[in-house]
């Protein structure tokens, strides 16, 4: 079992959420129940995929949870994107929360290719 609150990738990705988190709260009312709430699901599978693979016996499994958080990365920048241009009073948050987004992707890759690269 490895302690996945130790990880660096693991700490940006529950910040990651938090920001998340406010911004769907900000968005306009009718965006709430929509977009609001798949970039919440999407950014609390990012921290949440990494918690669970951490607790997965095999590199290959741990491998598994960390390429689902990585698509869930890639999803969520798609829907940010789209969020800042619905509500452009909340761009600095979600550029700043991009900016996290865009670091996490970096880390998750190389955090494959470190696993990848063990499991041989």
């Amino acid at each position: 079992m490895r302690d996945f609150k130790g990880l660096k990738i693991w700490k940006v990705g529950f910040d990651i959420a938090v920001n998340c988190h406010k911004i769907s709260s900000k968005l306009p009312y009718f965006e709430r129940s929509t977009l609001g709430a798949q970039i919440i699901k999407s950014a609390f599978s990012i921290s949440s995929n990494i918690a669970e693979g951490s607790g997965r016996n095999s590199t290959k499994e741990y491998l598994r949870y960390i390429e689902i958080a990585t698509g869930s990365a890639f999803e969520l920048e798609s829907q940010l994107l789209v969020a800042k241009e619905i509500s452009t009073a909340l761009s600095i948050l979600i550029d700043e929360t991009l900016n996290l987004l865009k670091e996490e992707q970096k880390m998750l890759h190389g955090f494959t290719l470190a696993l990848k690269t063990s499991s041989l």
